[in-house]
């Protein structure tokens, strides 16, 4: 069911998302089901039950700090995973991940296990996370036709949003109940083992694809065949162009956290209102733009480029009108409306940064090599902006620190801008030049 696949026109909503029938929809849910509960087991808490894990776990500040860090190095093994992608099926990669990712969370839950276990752990869990996300990106590109990539990526990123603040509520419900880490265990168990009947609706609707779905490659060895896919993929300017804006567009993602304590700090929010404020700002949003990017992208700009470069020059000019506002407290619904604009930018950009290295020619084959390496691109501000922005905070005054922080935002936006706006015109070329062949 690639985008070369033949099959029957249907009308209706399920040709509309880019689907042909019920069973290729259900595979796609499965995926973005996967790509999301498989973190909401342990990961997704570290915002809303921080103090929780440190108690259950019996760690540190530190220690815990060590622990997402060692999770974080999946940007690392994004480009050696590129291969392991490409060797292996979609199906086979994600099932595998999801059966490591459950039994070691049953270690974590039952065993209580010593820091040093719980490193190794978490080591696992970033070099399994590092083939395990790329798979789930090439999953959707699978399952979805060419003409409607953009709708299915940013549906992904929407429903993705929508998971992760409803299993987090649920959570937040249950320990407001009862505060027992007996009880947050449970949850915790609940969440794992979803894993499970994931997995079996992975194996029923989603084929065999790539070089793993060959009987025989060219050169007769399937892993010398991925390996060439990968060297293949480097070569391809448009890939690490692509990756780039991807860079540019999570690094805004990264940087939206901080408008919150902005908003504090310059415009005397209390604590309440900030914390309601920002997950209106950063869960609901993330839903609704999501999902209108992909179809805005789509039927609207018909260019997911195009989309992408005026959503970062509408995330620079919300957040230079955010620095250029009068730092009074009677400004701070005119901050607020910005914020939302800023995010609104930044999640409409999110939900379809993965669509333009999808869209490159190259053989099929190779294209899960190619998500690997824009995967390391766009998630690799993991591996800097927290601790730049860190180093800041600690450099400057409260106020300037967090100006500073956000004029580097500025600029990062606006050179994502440029790339998107110079693929924009490549791709306009690779179509005049398809429809002169074609003539």
């Amino acid at each position: 069911m690639s985008d070369t696949t033949q099959a029957p026109q249907k009308k209706g909503l399920l040709a509309k998302l880019g689907f042909h029938d019920h069973k290729q929809l259900a595979g796609f849910l499965s995926i973005v089901f996967t790509g999301q509960v498989i973190y909401d087991a342990f990961d997704a808490f570290k915002g809303p039950f921080y103090n929780v894990l440190l108690k259950m776990l019996h760690l540190t500040n530190t220690q815990l700090g060590v622990v997402f860090s060692l999770i974080g190095i999946s940007v690392f093994f994004y480009i050696p995973g590129g291969w392991i992608n490409n060797r292996f099926s979609v199906k086979s990669i994600l099932i595998t991940a999801m059966m490591i990712r459950m039994f070691t969370t049953f270690v974590v839950i039952f065993f209580n296990p010593s820091f040093t276990v719980l490193e190794v752990i978490a080591t696992i869990w970033g070099i399994t996370d590092a083939v395990f996300w790329p798979a789930v990106l090439n999953g959707v590109n699978l399952l979805t036709d060419h003409e409607h990539k953009s709708v299915a990526f940013g549906l992904m990123e929407s429903i993705r949003r929508l998971i992760e603040m409803s299993m987090n509520m649920i959570m937040v419900g249950v320990m407001a109940l009862s505060s027992s880490i007996i009880v947050f265990k449970g949850g915790m168990l609940v969440y794992d083992i979803l894993l499970l009947p994931l997995s079996i609706l992975i194996g029923k609707y989603v084929p065999n694809n790539g070089i793993a779905a060959e009987e025989q490659t060219s050169n007769g060895s399937k892993g010398k065949d991925a390996f060439k896919g990968l060297l293949h993929v480097f070569k391809i300017p448009k890939v690490w162009a692509a990756a780039i804006i991807a860079m540019t567009i999570y690094w805004s993602y990264v940087n939206a956290i901080y408008t919150i304590p902005y908003l504090q700090a310059v415009f005397k929010m209390n604590q309440a209102s900030a914390s309601l404020f920002g997950t209106i700002s950063t869960s609901g949003m993330g839903i609704v733009a999501a999902l209108l990017s992909g179809i805005l992208a789509d039927n609207v700009f018909h260019s997911t480029s195009k989309l992408i470069l005026i959503a970062l020059l509408v995330v620079a000019a919300s957040i230079g009108g955010l620095l250029l506002l009068p730092q009074t407290p009677a400004m701070a619904w005119l901050a607020m409306i910005l914020i939302l604009v800023f995010t609104y930018g930044m999640f409409t950009a999110k939900g379809i940064m993965m669509v333009p290295v999808s869209k490159i020619e190259m053989p099929e084959k190779y294209r899960d090599s190619a998500m690997s390496v824009c995967s390391f691109g766009s998630y690799s501000p993991k591996l800097f902006a927290y601790a730049l922005n860190g180093a800041i905070l600690d450099a400057f005054v409260s106020i300037k620190a967090y100006r500073v922080i956000f004029t580097i935002e500025i600029i990062a936006s606006l050179f994502g801008a440029l790339m998107a706006f110079l693929l924009m015109i490549s791709e306009r070329k690779t179509v005049k030049k398809t429809k002169a062949a074609a003539a």
